[in-house]
């Protein structure tokens, strides 16, 4: 499965997929959401951190968060991430 999540700004997409994404391991940093407010979307990595991330808008962060979900419930393994501009895409299996 692929998805495509509009950030609001190019660093914002590269934060994004540093942080969701460990290529060796193939598995996600991210251990959860904790908070979403409007466009903007509060994770929380492994190492215990939180982190905002500014995604285009609202309906962007219910579909990352959606897709997410299945990864982070060990149903799905992370793939891939790549950077086109400001467009993330992410691949499970």
């Amino acid at each position: 499965m692929r998805i495509s999540i509009a950030c609001e700004d190019k660093y914002e997409a590269q934060k994004l997929a540093s942080l969701i994404f460990v290529k060796d391991g193939k598995e996600t940093c991210i251990t959860g959401i904790l908070n979403v407010v409007q466009n903007e979307l509060v994770i929380s990595l492994k190492d215990r951190s939180a982190h905002s991330i500014l995604l285009e808008n609202q309906e962007e962060v219910e579909r990352f968060a959606d897709f997410i979900q299945s990864v982070l419930d060990k149903e799905h393994a992370l793939i891939s991430t790549g950077i086109i501009g400001r467009i993330v895409e992410i691949v499970k299996e």
